[in-house]
C-alpha cells in the first residue's frame, strides 16, 4: 500500500491502494478492499518463496493472501515502529496484541531495527512467540551515497542543527525553537522532510518570524543526503512522538544518514538512539530535563568541539552506517529454514 498518489516504482508492483496517517478505520476498509486485488495475482503468491510483510496491516493480509492462494511461502513481519495501540493496557490494546499473537504463530521471522524492540516490547508482551532478526536502518546496499567526507573542513559562524525526515514530534519542535529564540546569534535551525499534520497541523505558522530557522521542504532521497547534512553541525536525534514506548526504542534513520556523512547526532541519553550514541561513542547525549540541559549544552558547545565530533565519526567503519550486501539474503534464508 501506499501514502500518497502513485508513483512509478522500479520493481514489478501491484498496486494495493492508498492508506492515511493515523486513520485507523479507513486502513482497515483499506485491507478488506485490497483482498480483491490479491485475488487476482494469486497464482503469483502461489510462486511466491517469502512474503514480507512491512507493518501488521501487511502481516494480517499477507497471512489471508497466502492461505487463499495456497502458498507455501515463508512469512517475515518487519516491525519498525512499535505502534501506541499495541502497548496500551486497556481492551483495545489487548485485542491488538491478541491479532498480533495469532499472527505470529504463522510468522517464520520477524525483522526488527532496534534492539529494544525486542528486549522492552516481544520478549514481555510476547513472549516465546517473536524469532527477531535485528536489521539496523543503515543506508541500504546498492546505491551511491557519494564519498564520505572524512577530512571535515573548518567551520565558524552559528552553530547549525538539522531536524531531517518524518517531522512528527511536538515536543521536539518546541524544544528546537525555544533554544533558536534564546541563542538568535548562535543557532541556527535547518528542517526538511516532511510534517505530520495530524501532528503538527500549523507547522509553517510556528516556524514564521524566526531569521535563524529555515524549512526547505521534502528533499531527494540518497540524492540530496550529502548536501542537507554537509549543511549542518548537528543533527537532532531525539523523539517523543511516542514518549513511554517506541520513542524510547527505536534508532531513527538519521542516526546513520548523519553518521555516514559525518554530521555528530544529538539526543536524550534515556533512549535506544542515546545508549547507541554513547556505545559507539559518535556524538552527545543529554539528560532531562531536556529543556534544561539543551540549552545549557548549546551555550558551552563550540566548533572545537564539533570538529572533534566529526573527527570521530570520519575515523568510524563505514559498517557502522551502510547495510552489508547480503544481510537481507541471510534474512530469507533464515525465515525459509523455519517455515
Amino acid at each position: 500500500m501506499r501514502r500518497g498518489p502513485a508513483g512509478a516504482t522500479a520493481w514489478p508492483n501491484v498496486d494495493l491502494g492508498e492508506t492515511s496517517d493515523a486513520a485507523f478505520a479507513q486502513r482497515i476498509g483499506a485491507l478488506f478492499g485490497a483482498r480483491p486485488i490479491l485475488r487476482a495475482h494469486r497464482e503469483a503468491l502461489a510462486r511466491a518463496d517469502v512474503l514480507y510483510a512491512r507493518n501488521l496491516d501487511m502481516l494480517a493480509l499477507a497471512h489471508w493472501g497466502r492461505g487463499m492462494s495456497g502458498s507455501r511461502a515463508a512469512l517475515v513481519y518487519e516491525c519498525l515502529d512499535v505502534h501506541r495501540f499495541m502497548t496500551r493496557d486497556d481492551p483495545l490494546g489487548t485485542v491488538m496484541r491478541g491479532i498480533e499473537r495469532r499472527l505470529l504463530a504463522d510468522t517464520s521471522a520477524v525483522v526488527i531495527s532496534s534492539p529494544a524492540f525486542a528486549r522492552e516490547y516481544f520478549d514481555k508482551r510476547q513472549a516465546g512467540r517473536a524469532r527477531t532478526l535485528l536489521i539496523e536502518n543503515r543506508l541500504p546496499w546498492g546505491f551511491d551515497y557519494g564519498a564520505r567526507p572524512i577530512t571535515p573542513v573548518a567551520r565558524s559562524g552559528p552553530i547549525r542543527i538539522g531536524w531531517f525526515g518524518n517531522l512528527r514530534c511536538r515536543r521536539s519542535l518546541r524544544l528546537l525553537l525555544s533554544f533558536a529564540d534564546r541563542f538568535p546569534e548562535r543557532v541556527e535551525l535547518s528542517l526538511r522532510g516532511a510534517p505530520a499534520r495530524t501532528e503538527l497541523g500549523n507547522f509553517e505558522a510556528e516556524l514564521a518570524g524566526r531569521t535563524n530557522v529555515s524549512f526547505g521542504g521534502r528533499y531527494a532521497w540518497p540524492g540530496d543526503l550529502a548536501s542537507i547534512y554537509a549543511d549542518v553541525d548537528l543533527v537532532w536525534a531525539g523523539d517523543f512522538h511516542d514518549p513511554g514506548a517506541n520513542s524510547k526504542w527505536l534508532l531513527p534513520n538519521r542516526l546513520y544518514e548523519g553518521g555516514y556523512y559525518c554530521a555528530p547526532p544529538i539526543a536524550p541519553s534515556d533512549s535506544e538512539t542515546g545508549r547507541w550514541i554513547d556505545a559507539h561513542g559518535v556524538g552527545f547525549t543529554l539528560a532531562e530535563p531536556l529543556e534544561e540541559t539543551l540549552p545549557a549544552f548549546i551555550e558551552r558547545l563550540d566548533h572545537t568541539q564539533l570538529a572533534q565530533a566529526r573527527a570521530r565519526l570520519a575515523s568510524t567503519s563505514s559498517d557502522v552506517f551502510l547495510q552489508p550486501k547480503d544481510e537481507l539474503k541471510v534474512v530469507f534464508e533464515a525465515a525459509r529454514v523455519q517455515a
